[in-house]
Parts: C-alpha cells; structure tokens; sequence
C-alpha cells in the first residue's frame, strides 16, 4: 500500500503537463482543497477516479466538504481538473490532431471527457438496457439509472440557495470551468471544443450521463433559443461531414413534442446505430425539381421521410421545403392541425448521418395540438401506456431508444412477482397490463418472467412511438401521409 495523497499526486503527474519539479505545489494545493489530517493514509486503490473519491472522503472526515452529493461533486470535479488541461490546450490539441486525423481527434478527446471523470462512466453503467423484436425491428429499451436521485436535504438546501442566472443554463458556454453549486452541476472538470457551423461559433462537448456511445451535445455559443430552419438542416449535414461516424440530430423545437432544453439552441449526436436508421423503406419516390435526391418513407412507428444524396446542399434545400409545407398542412380527416389561431403545432424532427459517402436526412413529422380527449397532446404517449412513459418523446426516443424513469427499476419486479401470483406491491396504475401479460403468458415462469416482462415493456413502448406518430400504420393513416407528400410534388 501506498499514501493516498502521494499516490494521487503520483498519478496527476502521469497523467498530465505536470511534472516532479510540480509535486510539492501539487500536494500542498490538493492539502488545501481536503484538509491536512490523515492525508498520508495508505490506499489499495490505484485508479485515478478512485483515489479522487477517496481523497472526497478525506475531506468529508476532515470537514472540508458537506455530505451531500452535490457538494462532494464540486470538490471531485476541482479534484479532476488537475489533469485536465486547460481550454486553449485542449482546442489546439484537437484540432492539431484534426488536421491529421479527425477520428483520432474525437477518440482523444472522449478519453479525456472520461479519464478526467466528466462522464460518469460508472454511473451510466448502472443502467438498465436491453433490446426487444417488434414488427419495426429490434427496439431499445434503457432504464435511466445515472444520474443519482435527489437527496430530500439536497433540495432543502437548494431552495434556501442564493439564486443565480450564471450560467443561464447548462448548455451555455459559461459552464466551462464553472465550481458548481448545491442546485447547479459542477463544471471544474469540464471542457468544450470551440468550432464553426456556418457563421456561428457553436461547441462540442460530451454529455456526462450518455445515454448511448459517444453521446455528445452541438450548442450555439450564444444562448438562444431552439429552432428549426433551413439552417438546421445544413448545420446537421456539416456535423456529420465534420465529425467521421457520427450522427447528429435536434429536438423540435415547439412543447410536447420537443424532449430537450428549449432556451438554448444545440443539437445532439454520437457514435450509435438506432433502430429507426436500419429500418427499411415502405416506399421510394422523387420529389419535383430534386432527381438527385432519393426520397422514401421509413418503415417506423412514427412519420419520417428520408432524403439521401450526395449533395448537402440539396437535401437541407428540400428539407427546409418539406417543413414549411408540413407546418401549414392541416388534414381534419385525419386530426392534424397546423394552427389553433396563431399558435403553430407543426415542426420537425431531424436526423444527419453519413453513410457510403452519401448523406441521409430523417425528417420526422411532429403535431403538438391537445384536446378534451387528449389533453396531454393527440400525438403524445396516450394514458393506457403512461405508466410505463408518461414524458414527451424526444430525439433519442424518435430513433428507437427508451429512456425510462428509474422507477421502472422496482416496480417491473413487483409486476414479475404479480405475474407469478406472489406476494407483491405493485403500483396499482400497472394493474390492466400486468393482467395482459399473465392473459398471454400463462406458461410464465420464475425462469422466464423476466424476459416476459421485458418484451412487455418494449411492446409497449412501441405503442408508445406509435401514439406519437402523426400518420398511423394502417390504411388510411399512410393514404394520407402520401397526400401529404404528393402536395409538396413528387414525380
């Protein structure tokens, strides 16, 4: 065994600019931040992150730092901020290495993103995931574990917290470095590549909780709101071009239908194959004055017209034709409604990859009008499935991801249990479907009710895309999406 303090100075040393002529100024400053007091204590530990969480708890025992989470967070960021080099060095070295490689330039900058503890890979590894079959193809189910519930002392604390507007938001530039607070994540460890879309400074950075491989966030530096246009689409096609393997795609920018931060314009990609970007073609078509352009229907629960080719330009010329013709198509036959007086209800989702040298743009139609029925919205997750997703369906859940509530994690076993007939405590609103599934499956057993469970949840999800999908998968519903597209022009 060695000290804890000199190990981790050791390994800040190893792992950064920093050298042996730095490890007193190292000692003394980390001595500073977790108190002097058993600070030569031996470790077993030889990790970084662990010996961080160690010296965290040093801290706490010393009184240098509270209990509660987010005030542990604040010290383990600052902590980790010691190998992490400081903004200039980080752009300079990614795009020096950009102009030699982009692929090495992205993969050295996601290990660093997890190296220095940014994302938080051993809490993203808590969660739940597991795919299941439909008709659509194989769909993805996670169950969001990651991100730690809210200590009740936490939000007590909170709300005696001073109020502040900086950073206005956590996509905003001002996040970089910041300490963080007891209602405000800690940024010290955080850093943001600095780029060009267009003529507007954007960032590019990773998001801590990643729901997927490589899940990253694209924010205007300028903390505006979310909106769809023609320089969207052209922005995601850059996106894709500039960043090897990855696809990016926005959230739409209108309530319910839109699942993100709606104050501050950015879009979200990654390193992942989702099911909806494998899924087939129900049919294949041209629109007028665009030969060039292959157009088809995707094969998907939800709306979506794929455009392909080779011409960037092009595609976000005809994708900006279809939204503006989508957000004043109204169809009462069919319960879509462009605008209730002056409050529009139609946007888009769009989805950039890059593929064979060709690009691909997913366009998917998204309504957001409410009624007495439908109170929540009419192209919402309805009431009979809302207790398994209840929440607006956003980008990541369009393509084929589900992102559940991290109660789903208990209250799935209670349902296992009620589907074995023993004693349970299942949550009263999961009730009809559990007795569906015990209907289906009467051979369940304690060996297989598990999975049972699981393909329950991802039919139901399906249900869930399905609800949100503007033309329905019968008959009538894509008779009336082609009229749709026939009114934009097709050959």
């Amino acid at each position: 065994m060695t000290a804890l303090l000199d190990t981790f100075v050791s390994k800040i040393i190893e792992n950064s600019d920093y050298t042996e002529l730095d490890a007193i100024y190292l000692r003394n400053r980390i001595l500073a931040l977790v108190g002097e007091d058993n600070a030569q204590q031996d470790t077993k530990q030889s990790n970084l992150i662990a010996l961080k969480d160690e010296l965290v708890d040093l801290a706490l025992a010393n009184g240098k730092v509270g209990d509660l989470v987010e005030e542990k967070d604040c010290l383990g960021a600052e902590l980790m901020n010691f190998i992490t080099p400081i903004p200039s060095q980080v752009n300079k070295d990614f795009w020096d290495t950009y102009a030699k490689s982009p692929q090495r330039a992205i993969a050295d900058f996601y290990e660093l993103s997890k190296h220095n503890d940014y994302i938080k890979v051993a809490a993203v590894a808590k969660n739940i995931a597991f795919s299941t079959l439909s008709e659509y193809g194989n769909i993805d189910i996670t169950i969001n574990l990651s991100k730690p519930e809210k200590d009740p002392k936490a939000i007590a604390a909170a709300k005696l917290a001073k109020t502040s507007s900086y950073p206005k938001c956590q996509l905003c530039m001002e996040n970089e470095g910041y300490q963080g607070r007891i209602n405000y994540p800690a940024r010290a460890n955080h850093r943001i590549i600095r780029m060009d879309l267009g003529d507007e400074k954007w960032g590019f950075q990773y998001s801590p909780y990643a729901y997927f491989n490589e899940h990253c966030i694209f924010f205007n530096t300028e903390h505006v709101p979310m909106v769809i246009s023609w320089d969207t689409f052209r922005q995601l096609l850059d996106i894709v071009d500039i960043f090897p393997g990855y696809f990016a795609g926005s959230n739409s920018d209108l309530p319910i239908v839109g699942g993100s931060i709606l104050s501050h314009n950015h879009y979200q990609g990654g390193r992942h194959v989702f099911p909806m970007e494998i899924a087939e073609l129900d049919r294949v078509f041209h629109f007028k004055d665009f030969p060039d352009v292959t157009a088809g229907i995707v094969k998907w629960p939800m709306s979506v017209i794929r455009l392909r080719g080779a011409n960037k330009s092009r595609l976000a010329e005809l994708a900006e034709i279809i939204r503006l013709a989508w957000r004043n198509y109204s169809d009462d036959t069919m319960d879509i409604l462009a605008f209730t007086g002056d409050t529009p209800h139609h946007t888009v989702t769009p989805i950039a990859r890059k593929r064979d040298g060709q690009f691909e743009l997913d366009i998917v139609l998204r309504d957001n009008h409410t009624t007495a029925e439908y109170p929540d919205g009419v192209y919402h997750p309805h009431v009979d499935v809302q207790h398994i997703k209840k929440e607006n369906i956003g980008l990541i859940e369009v393509m084929g991801l589900a992102i559940l509530p991290p109660r789903l994690k208990n209250e799935l076993a209670e349902v296992e249990k009620y589907v074995l007939n023993q004693y349970n405590e299942m949550a009263d609103y999961h009730k009809d479907w559990a007795d569906a599934i015990k209907a289906s499956h009467p051979e369940t057993s304690a060996a297989t009710v598990s999975e049972v469970v699981k393909q329950a949840v991802g039919r139901t999800f399906v249900r869930v895309l399905e609800d949100a999908g503007v033309y329905k998968r019968n008959r009538q519903g894509q008779a009336a999406f082609m009229r749709f597209v026939e009114s934009i022009g097709v050959k």
